[in-house]
C-alpha cells in the first residue's frame, strides 16, 4: 500500500555530510581560476570567499530557527508558504527545484566528461554515460533512505579528507622548477571594471557555497531535530569555509595570480606543477567523488521538495508516494527525469547560468519568511532562535536582495529568463492547483 509518511531515520552525523556534500563538488577546484582572472588580488580572493562563507554560517544561524520551527521536508518552500502563502511558496519551491535538477544535470554531464578523459573510447557517449549515473543512483536510493544516508557519509569523508590532503601537498612538496608569473590576464583593480569582475566572482563562490542549508530539507526524518539541525550546520559549514579558504590559500602558494588566473583547472595545474605531467588524474578522481557526493546529496533532498509540494496540494499528488525504505520514489523518479530531459536537450548549461539567481532568491524568502513569522505568529514553539536578530536577518535579507539586484545589472539576459519563468509561472500554479 503506497504511503505518503517520511521516516525518522536520520542523525547529526548524517546532517553533517550531506551538508558538506551538498555544497562541495566541483566548484572549488574549477572556480578559483575565473575567479582570479576576475579580480586578481589574492588578499581580495581570499576575501571573496570569506564573505560568502560568512553569509552562509550567518544564513544558517537563522534557519536555524525556521527549521527547528516548522520541521517538515521541503525547506525553503515550506518557510515561504508559512509565511506568505501558497502561490509564493509554490514559486519558491519551483525555483529550487528546478535549479537543482539543472545542477544535478550538470553534474552528471561533467562527470561523463571526466570518465571520457579516463577513457578515452568512451567521449561519444558522454550523454548516455551521464543518464547512465543518474539512472544508477536513482537504483541506489530506491533500497532505502538508511543506506543512501550511510553512502553520503563515507563520500562526505573521502571528499574532505581528498581535499585535506591537497592543502598538505601543496604546501609541504616543493615543485622542481616554480610557476614563474605570466602576462597579466586579470582585470587591474585601478579600473573602475573592477566592480563587475568581483560581483562576477562572487557569484560564483555563491554557487559553490550554495547547499549550506541542505541539513534543513531533512529535519522531517531527523530523529531530534531542535538538537541535531544546529550541530549539523554550524558544523558542516564551518567545515567548509576552512576547506574553502585552505584548498585557495594552497593554489595561490603553488600557482602565481597570473597563473591561476589563465587555467581552468587549478588543482589539476598545482598537481602537475608538483608531480609532473600525468599527475592530474589523481584530482579527476577527486573531482569524480566529489560529483558523485553532491549529486547523491541532490537526488536525495531535491524530491522532498516537490514531495512537500505534492503533499499541500501545490504540486502533482503521485510524488507524495514513500516506499517501504523510506524513499519518495515517485518524486525521485521525476527529479532524475527532469534532469535527464535537460541533458538530452542540452538546456542544463543555461539554467546553470541563472540557478545562483533562484537560489538567493530562495535565501532571501527564508530571511523574509523569519522575519514575517515573528510577526504573525510569535506564538509558535521556537526551539532554536536567530542568533542575533533582527540585525542579521535583515542584514542578510538587504544582502541578498542587492546581490539578486546587482546580478540582474551585471547579467540582464539571464536574469530575465528567470523573472520571465516567475512571471509566466501563475498559470501554471492555477492548473495544478485545480
Amino acid at each position: 500500500m503506497a504511503q505518503n509518511q517520511l521516516k525518522k531515520l536520520l542523525g547529526v552525523g548524517f546532517g553533517v555530510a550531506v551538508t558538506i556534500g551538498g555544497t562541495i563538488g566541483t566548484g572549488i577546484l574549477r572556480k578559483p581560476g575565473p575567479i582570479a582572472q576576475d579580480i586578481g588580488n589574492p588578499v581580495l580572493i581570499i576575501a571573496v570567499w570569506l564573505i560568502v562563507g560568512v553569509y552562509a554560517l550567518a544564513g544558517s544561524l537563522s534557519v536555524m530557527e525556521l527549521g527547528t520551527m516548522l520541521p517538515k521536508a521541503g525547506g525553503w518552500y515550506v518557510y515561504a508558504r508559512r509565511a506568505f502563502g501558497n502561490y509564493a511558496g509554490f514559486i519558491i519551491g519551483i525555483s529550487s527545484w528546478l535549479g537543482s535538477v539543472s545542477a544535478m544535470a550538470f553534474g552528471a554531464a561533467v562527470m561523463s566528461e571526466y570518465i571520457s578523459l579516463m577513457a578515452p573510447s568512451m567521449v561519444d557517449y558522454q550523454k548516455i554515460i551521464a543518464i547512465g549515473i543518474l539512472a544508477a543512483f536513482v537504483a541506489f536510493h530506491s533500497i532505502g533512505v538508511r543506506l543512501a544516508s550511510r553512502a553520503q557519509e563515507v563520500m562526505s569523508v573521502l571528499k574532505g579528507v581528498g581535499l585535506l590532503v591537497f592543502v598538505v601537498v601543496c604546501f609541504v612538496v616543493k615543485p622542481d622548477q616554480p610557476v614563474a608569473a605570466t602576462a597579466e590576464t586579470i582585470r587591474p583593480l585601478a579600473e573602475g571594471g573592477v566592480w563587475l569582475g568581483v560581483l562576477a566572482a562572487l557569484q560564483a563562490v555563491f554557487y559553490t557555497y550554495d547547499g549550506w542549508h541542505t541539513a534543513a530539507y531533512f529535519t522531517e526524518e531527523d530523529v531530534d531535530p531542535s538538537r541535531n539541525l544546529p550541530r549539523s550546520m554550524i558544523s558542516g559549514v564551518l567545515l567548509i569555509i576552512g576547506i574553502y579558504v585552505l584548498v585557495n590559500l594552497a593554489l595561490l602558494y603553488v600557482l602565481p595570480v597570473s597563473a591561476l588566473a589563465g587555467t581552468k583547472l587549478p588543482a589539476a595545474d598545482a598537481v602537475q606543477v608538483l608531480f609532473g605531467p600525468g599527475s592530474a588524474q589523481v584530482v579527476t578522481f577527486l573531482l569524480m567523488i566529489s560529483i558523485m557526493g553532491i549529486i547523491n546529496a541532490q537526488i536525495m533532498f531535491n524530491p522532498r521538495v516537490i514531495f512537500a509540494m505534492g503533499r499541500d496540494g501545490l504540486f502533482f499528488r503521485f510524488v507524495t508516494q514513500v516506499n517501504s525504505g523510506g524513499t519518495p520514489l515517485n518524486a525521485t523518479l521525476l527529479t532524475a527525469g527532469a534532469s535527464i530531459l535537460m541533458i538530452l536537450t542540452n538546456t542544463y548549461s543555461k539554467l546553470s547560468d541563472i540557478a545562483t539567481f533562484f537560489f538567493v532568491l530562495c535565501y532571501a524568502s527564508a530571511f523574509a519568511a523569519l522575519i514575517r513569522l515573528r510577526q504573525t505568529e510569535p506564538e509558535l514553539d521556537r526551539p532554536v532562535h536567530a542568533w542575533g536578530y533582527p540585525f542579521s536577518t535583515w542584514t542578510l535579507l538587504i544582502a541578498s536582495l542587492a546581490f539578486l539586484f546587482g546580478v540582474v545589472i551585471g547579467d540582464f539576459s539571464s536574469s530575465m529568463y528567470a523573472l520571465g519563468f516567475i512571471a509566466v509561472s501563475y498559470p501554471v500554479y492555477l492548473l495544478i492547483k485545480k
